[in-house]
């Protein structure tokens, strides 16, 4: 069943007879009802010896209405493969243990999140914690006897006041709650909860966890086991204003049986990623020096252990690099980065170089629109990695370096091979607003025929430092079944075009992406198959801050959908989760000192301009883009008398789609939105009466 859906003013929308027949009249299309048939492979990891890669197979559960993932391990010569547990509940990514005999893993099958390890010869699988809060970010040492991960530690509050006690039986409302750090609440996990997250070891046979760090800092990462197995190398922002520096996070050695801790990075920016070479004598890590940049390219750097001394390996490398790992002999790493719009697998020399592409069919794991994402692991010469196209979600495939990809799996053989798709189209444009090349992607109807001519659809990516690409993506599958065209940009700011691409907006944004996006709008619509009058838009996050821009800057479009906005910079830099980050790296102060900045690119300043019917959709959980900035567009709209509506989803942070059903009632409540104006003049606002 969907989630419910509260409409401000009562009002129900419902796809029209013309357009639900539509979408549901050749079973061949993609149907909304499709998605909880798709699976998808995440976070491979492959086995020491390369022989084997056990893989989170991910889906939907269309009684519970939520995501699921179990594990599965393939053999990489035959392609054979088994389930190792049942997906009735979450299992989290595997970890191989050094010698190959073990997996470990994080799933709360049993009600709480446990540790959970396998024996591969026997099968046998046991939890080996009884832990009070979630384990995470799991690390074997060398030796396979112990486990570190990081696990929540409450901190020691003490309430300002005390209240008399209450009579016996006596119902008093809840206890207040004490917010005193500036980072009291986060997207996706809500208010916090005081404490910090820290480093832990258990025996990998089971026993009693022991706190390795201490103190008042998070270690948000996965430890890594010195070679000899008695430190821990670990990220942390140490610095006693880390509220306010949010990204100086560092690298430290943290011997195991002291908790002595010892800082091997020192700079104003984040050091990060750290991966133990081989041979134990070498630190690969990503960073950069921070300069307030609102994007800003991670290198890959070599840390000598002896030394002391770094040397950076992508200095003139001009793509974000993801996820380093060393190869089997320490002559050089993998990594993963994006480059126009396309997912690749890196890899680099230890002594630096040039990078070579080992593989660009790394599918994202993102399954609602086309962002980038995937993973991969590194054995015995061989990697694997998420496969996926334009057409395919991912699988897991294998390559070595100078040979080819074989792909091990194919999830989706009984549903999405038997359903027709729309084809993906590579778009370049030069931009209105300096020739800037833009890229962008056009998703044809799975019914196109040349000589008609199809209403557009505009899809917007969020970030803005994000991108889209050449990859499958329910969302825009199931607009382009419903007849549209559908167009998806990168505009200036997108990454993957380097540095300077994406500085184009900082602090200046949203300005010129809009003219990129509307070349590639008139770009496509001169290919001869799309109405000029029937052109629709919508995007969320970021996506969503665009869309209220061109509703503002002008009337081309029918109707406009706006998910997730920012709609008020002043107010969302002081109620989203991130504000030291916003004020610092997206402005040059905060509001009280820039504020003339604040409200110039604020899609609220331009409300007057609206005319275009808007209906706005947001999470009543996002602390993202809280809904209190929905709430003020709406309102703005509806006392400048435009047509407009406020859907709100009870329970959902920003990302929406955590349940499949939120998917589904974005879609199409989007869809039902733009049918409601398809084919009708497009409405004005009625006069405000004088005053």
């Amino acid at each position: 069943m969907f989630v419910r859906l509260v409409l401000a003013a009562a009002l129900v929308l419902c796809a029209p007879a013309a357009f639900a027949a539509e979408l549901h009249a050749d079973p061949r299309n993609l149907q909304p009802k499709d998605l909880f048939d798709l699976e998808w492979a995440d976070a491979p990891a492959m086995s020491p010896d390369g022989r084997r890669i056990v893989y989170q197979r991910k889906f939907f559960d269309i009684m519970k209405d939520r995501r699921r993932s179990n594990l599965w391990l393939v053999d990489v010569d035959s392609g054979r493969q088994r389930a190792l547990t049942s997906g009735a509940a979450g299992d989290g990514a595997a970890v191989w243990s050094p010698g190959g005999d073990r997996i470990a893993w994080v799933s709360d099958r049993e009600g709480s999140a446990q540790i959970w390890v396998r024996w591969m010869d026997s099968g046998q699988q046991s939890a080996i914690s009884s832990l009070t809060e979630g384990a995470s970010n799991l690390a074997w040492s060398p030796d396979g006897r112990w486990l570190a991960f990081t696990m929540h530690v409450a901190a020691d509050t003490t309430p300002l006041a005390k209240l008399p006690a209450k009579p016996e039986g006596a119902q008093w409302a809840d206890d207040i709650k004490l917010i005193e750090r500036m980072n009291y609440r986060a997207d996706g996990a809500g208010y916090l909860k005081p404490g910090y997250q820290h480093v832990f070891v258990i025996p990998a046979d089971g026993g009693t966890p022991r706190q390795v760090t201490q103190g008042d800092y998070d270690h948000d990462s996965t430890p890594v086991w010195s070679r000899d197995g008695r430190s821990l190398f670990v990220v942390s922002n140490r610095r006693p204003d880390a509220e306010y520096r949010p990204i100086d996070q560092d690298i430290y050695r943290v011997d195991v049986a002291s908790g002595e801790t010892t800082a091997l990075t020192d700079r104003g920016g984040p050091d990060v990623s750290p991966v133990l070479s081989p041979d134990g004598r070498q630190l690969a890590y990503l960073g950069y020096d921070d300069r307030k940049l609102g994007y800003q390219v991670a290198h890959l750097y070599v840390l000598d252990l002896d030394s002391g001394k770094s040397r950076g390996l992508t200095e003139n490398f001009d793509y974000e690099i993801e996820n380093p790992q060393w190869d089997r002999g320490g002559r050089g790493l993998y990594f993963g980065y994006d480059r126009e719009g396309v997912s690749h697998l890196g890899w680099i020399a230890a002594g630096g170089g040039k990078v070579e592409s080992v593989a660009d069919d790394v599918g994202g794991t993102a399954v609602g629109r086309p962002y980038p994402g995937g993973s991969f692991s590194v054995g015995a010469g061989r990697v694997a990695y998420t496969h996926g196209t334009a057409s395919r979600m991912a699988d897991v495939a294998v390559v070595e370096r100078g040979g080819k990809s074989r792909v091990l799996t194919d999830l989706n053989a009984d549903s999405l091979a038997r359903k027709r798709l729309g084809e993906v189209e590579t778009l370049w444009t030069k931009s209105s607003a300096g020739g800037l090349d833009v890229q962008g992607w056009i998703v044809k109807p799975p019914q196109f025929q040349a000589g008609q001519r199809y209403p557009l659809l505009l899809e917007i990516h969020g970030g803005p430092y994000a991108n889209y690409g050449p990859r499958f993506a329910v969302e825009t599958q199931l607009y382009a079944a419903a007849g549209y065209v559908v167009l998806y940009v990168n505009p200036r700011g997108s990454t993957s075009y380097g540095q300077a691409f994406a500085d184009h907006i900082h602090q200046n944004y949203p300005s010129h992406d809009f003219d990129d996006l509307m070349s590639a709008v008139d770009a496509t619509i001169a290919k001869g198959y799309v109405d000029p009058q029937q052109l629709y838009v919508t995007g969320g996050s970021g996506g969503g801050v665009l869309t209220a821009w061109i509703v503002g800057h002008t009337e081309r479009f029918r109707a406009a959908v706006v998910a997730k906005p920012v709609i008020n910079w002043t107010s969302f830099a002081l109620t989203s989760d991130g504000p030291s980050y916003i004020t610092q790296h997206w402005f040059p102060g905060p509001p009280w000192e820039a504020q003339e900045l604040y409200w110039k690119l604020s899609p609220l300043a331009y409300v007057g301009k609206v005319k275009t019917p808007t209906m706005l959709i947001t999470g009543e959980s996002d602390y993202r883009t809280p809904i209190s900035e929905t709430e003020q567009y709406y309102a703005a709209l509806k006392l400048h008398r435009v047509d407009s509506a406020m859907i709100r989803i009870p329970g959902a942070s920003h990302g929406i789609g955590a349940r499949p059903s939120e998917t589904l009632a974005q879609v199409l409540n989007t869809l039902g939105w733009f049918e409601r104006y398809r084919n009708k003049p497009a409405a004005k606002p009625e006069s405000a009466p004088e005053r």
